[in-house]
C-alpha cells in the first residue's frame, strides 16, 4: 500500500515556550494544551480560531478532560481540578513532597478514568537535569494517589493498548518506548519491557498517542518529527517531519479524530534557530495520515 501524503499546517503561531499535552475536546471542537514554563492552560477553538487561557501558579505540564465537567491538570507537584469559568484550580493531591525541585511532566487518563502522570527534576536547560529524581503516579477517581516506580529521568508519553491490557510509557532519557502488562480493574502494572529503541536522528522521545490500529505515534524532541511504531514488531512504520525541531507531543482530534495535532517548543533555541524556524512553539495540524485516533478518556473523579 502507498503512504497517503500528509499535509502539515501551523494552525496556531503564538510561539508557545513549551507547548505540551494536546487533548481534543469534542464537545467544544477545541484543542486543549499547556505551555509548561508560562504556567498556562490553553483552549483553541478550531471553529472560531480563538484561544482562551487560564494561568496557574506553577509550571503546568498536562491537562485532561473531567467527566463531571471542567478539567484536571498537573500543576507543579499537584494534581488539580480546573474550573474554566472562574479560572480557579483546586488541589486534589500532592506528590514528591520531599523533593522541592521536582515537578510533574506528561500525564494522561486511562480507560477506567484514573489520571496517570509522572514527575522529574526541574531542568536547568532543556533535557539538562538531575537524573532519576522522578516517579510515576496515578490519581484514582476517589482522589487517592498510587506510586508505581521511581528512578525516572523525564517522565513522558503514555497511553494504553486498544484492549486495555498494555500500558505504554516513555522515560525520555532511556531513548526507549516501554510496555507494561496492565490490569484495568486495579490499575496495576507489571513486566516492563522495551518495544522500540529510538535511532540517533530521532533524538528524544517525548509525547505519545495511539491510533485505531493500535500503533503508537511518538513526538521526537529535537528530532522535528513524529514517528509511527508497531509495538508488537518493534518496527518503525512511518516518519512525518515537521518544520520545527522541538516537537513535543501529539494527539488525534478534529472531525472523527482523523487529524493529528502536534505541539512544539521554542525554549532553548538560539536566535539563529528561531530565525530559521519562525513557527517554533506553534501548534500544527496534520491531515491526510490515512488513520484515525481514539477519543481521550475523561478523569472519573
Amino acid at each position: 500500500m502507498t503512504m497517503s501524503s500528509a499535509k502539515i499546517e501551523c494552525v496556531l503561531r503564538e510561539n508557545w515556550r513549551c507547548g505540551e499535552s494536546p487533548v481534543w475536546e469534542e464537545a467544544s471542537n477545541s484543542l486543549l494544551f499547556v505551555d509548561i514554563p508560562a504556567k498556562t492552560v490553553c483552549r483553541w477553538d478550531s471553529l472560531s480560531k480563538q484561544v482562551q487561557q487560564v494561568t496557574v501558579d506553577a509550571p503546568v505540564s498536562s491537562v485532561a478532560l473531567r467527566q463531571s465537567g471542567g478539567y484536571v491538570a498537573t500543576v507543579g507537584t499537584k494534581f488539580c481540578a480546573l474550573n474554566w469559568e472562574d479560572q480557579s484550580a483546586v488541589v486534589l493531591a500532592t506528590v514528591d513532597k520531599d523533593k522541592k525541585n521536582n515537578r510533574f511532566n506528561d500525564g494522561k487518563v486511562d480507560p477506567a478514568g484514573r489520571y496517570f502522570a509522572g514527575t522529574m527534576a526541574e531542568e536547568t536547560a532543556p533535557a539538562v537535569l538531575e537524573r532519576r529524581q522522578g516517579s510515576l503516579y496515578s490519581l484514582f477517581p476517589d482522589h487517592h494517589v498510587e506510586k508505581y516506580f521511581d528512578q525516572v529521568d523525564i517522565s513522558n508519553g503514555l497511553d494504553w493498548s486498544l484492549d486495555h491490557k498494555i500500558f505504554y510509557y516513555i522515560d525520555s532519557l532511556s531513548y526507549s518506548v516501554d510496555a507494561f502488562d496492565y490490569d484495568l480493574q486495579t490499575g496495576k502494572i507489571s513486566n516492563r519491557r522495551s518495544v522500540y529503541k529510538l535511532e540517533k536522528e530521532e533524538q528524544i522521545p517525548d509525547g505519545m498517542c495511539i491510533d485505531v490500529e493500535g500503533k503508537l505515534w511518538v513526538a521526537c524532541y529535537n528530532g522535528g518529527r513524529v514517528i509511527r511504531l508497531d509495538p508488537e514488531t518493534g518496527k518503525r512504520l512511518r516518519t512525518v517531519k515537521l518544520p520545527v525541531v522541538k516537537t513535543t507531543s501529539c494527539c488525534f482530534g478534529g472531525k472523527d479524530y482523523s487529524e493529528m495535532y502536534v505541539t512544539s517548543a521554542r525554549d532553548g533555541m538560539d536566535p539563529e534557530g528561531l530565525l530559521q524556524q519562525p513557527e517554533a512553539g506553534g501548534i500544527f495540524k496534520i491531515t491526510g495520515l490515512g488513520v484515525k485516533g481514539i477519543p481521550p478518556y475523561p478523569y472519573a473523579g
